[in-house]
């Protein structure tokens, strides 16, 4: 299609039809402080040379997290991904292959998605899971509306411990349908009573384990009170890899899990694409959304493999949809596949068994350093440490100095009193010596 510049009596008729006096009117309901007042610091024009060069400029002021210590989490993981995923999934047949529509030219791909939903089902102890969402933050949010389908209720409650972007997504899809959403104040130390807030209209109370601070919850109690008294128990975690260790959501007695699958099978690409988890017990299924593959047999008896569930709005009445989800981030849930299963459960167990001990070890460390205070007693890998600074501050000159020390919570959560806290993640890709060099930069940041 060629492009056509529009004149300005194009424009003119275009903003009589619709109803509006000019262009700005169709940005008012974006808020005035989040819009731009002027143009991008960009030059006006510039050859396709230039640009290559000027970008390429930009690009060599970030940092590789691979080329530094690194010990930044909080939602996103450094880890090692073989070789092998990449070049699998590269592979033509799944890199250019499309929704399956028809079951009988899309065996492959459906049967790497019924594997996929196997494996999440496995790892969370839930009954089923579906082909996967965007990301773990809409997955909350799409459980929270699937809890008020559920239960006919309208309220979510949101643990302090819940990750703040995963509160923000719950909150704005909650907002668009009307439901309620409680959002307790930050929960440092894994202290507050959810069970407590809990009332007859409350459809679900979702809670992080680990959750953002690095606390390990035992859900346990938490799941029986919200069966007492009606409500779902949505468990979240950001950590995948922490479920080769932790004890499983559905063990504690969940009704649905979901999370991020970033830390299995796919890298950190400046955060995204992901792939979102969603697992829930049999009696909820045809209430999650997204869709479901299933296992069966053809007409001569062999292993097929088809759409069993499908409540997205492109394939059934939208008054019948459980949601409008688009894509199931097919790739990185093949990534995620191909990873887990070349890890297998004895490979998880013992990458997780590393992962712990490698934070277990920097725990030990940074509280050797003088004026550093370990704040998360048990954890998984990651954890929050208090400094006799700011911490945005002193993150700055730790990376000044070469070092990716970890994340403020200030930026997490702004103006709530916590800038002296800096959420820190050591995974199987930190050394011994990169460890030493944390501990080092964050006794000379102040």
């Amino acid at each position: 299609m060629r492009y056509l510049p529009l004149t300005r009596e194009d424009r003119v008729d275009m903003l009589a039809r619709v109803g509006v006096a000019d262009v700005e009117a169709l940005f008012a309901d974006i808020p005035a402080d989040k819009r731009l007042a002027g143009d991008l610091d960009l030059p006006r024009r510039k050859s396709e040379m230039e640009v290559g060069r000027l970008l390429s400029n930009l690009a060599a002021k970030n940092v590789a997290a691979g080329s530094v210590p690194f010990f930044v989490g909080a939602g996103a993981y450094k880890h090692h991904v073989p070789a092998s995923v990449d070049h699998l999934i590269q592979r033509s047949e799944f890199l250019t292959s499309y929704t399956p529509y028809q079951a009988e030219i899309a065996q492959g791909t459906l049967q790497y998605i019924f594997e996929f939903q196997t494996q999440v089902a496995a790892l969370t102890a839930m009954d089923a899971a579906n082909a996967s969402m965007y990301d773990g933050s809409t997955a909350a949010a799409e459980a929270a509306l699937m809890a008020h389908r559920v239960t006919g209720r309208s309220k979510a409650v949101l643990s302090g411990g819940l990750h703040p972007h995963y509160a923000e997504v719950v909150r704005a899809a909650s907002l668009a349908g009307g439901e309620a959403v409680v959002s307790l104040p930050p929960d440092v130390f894994a202290r507050e009573d959810l069970a407590a807030t809990i009332d007859s209209e409350t459809s679900c109370v979702l809670v992080q384990n680990p959750d953002v601070f690095g606390n390990l919850r035992d859900l346990s109690q938490l799941a029986a009170i919200c069966k007492e008294k009606g409500a779902l128990l949505v468990a979240v975690f950001t950590e995948a890899v922490s479920l080769g260790l932790v004890e499983p959501p559905g063990a504690m007695g969940a009704d649905i899990v979901v999370g991020e699958g970033q830390s299995i099978g796919n890298a950190l690409n400046f955060g995204g694409p992901y792939v979102g988890l969603f697992a829930a017990k049999e009696k909820y299924l045809r209430q999650m959304p997204g869709r479901l593959c299933g296992q069966t047999v053809d007409a001569e008896g062999r292993r097929s493999f088809v759409l069993t569930l499908s409540t997205r709005e492109q394939h059934i009445r939208r008054d019948r949809a459980t949601s409008n989800i688009c894509t199931n981030s097919g790739l990185c849930a093949l990534a995620f596949t191909i990873h887990l299963s070349l890890l297998g459960e004895t490979g998880l167990r013992r990458l997780a068994r590393i992962n712990h001990a490698n934070a277990v070890d920097l725990a030990d460390r940074l509280a050797a350093v003088n004026g550093v205070e370990v704040l998360t007693k048990t954890f998984f890998n990651e954890f929050t440490i208090r400094i006799p600074a700011d911490a945005a501050g002193v993150v700055e000159r730790m990376a000044q100095r070469g070092v990716l020390g970890g994340v403020p919570i200030s930026r997490l959560l702004p103006g709530q009193g916590l800038d002296d806290l800096i959420l820190v993640a050591s995974t199987e890709i930190n050394t011994e010596a990169d460890r030493g060099a944390l501990a080092d930069a964050l006794q000379g940041a102040f």
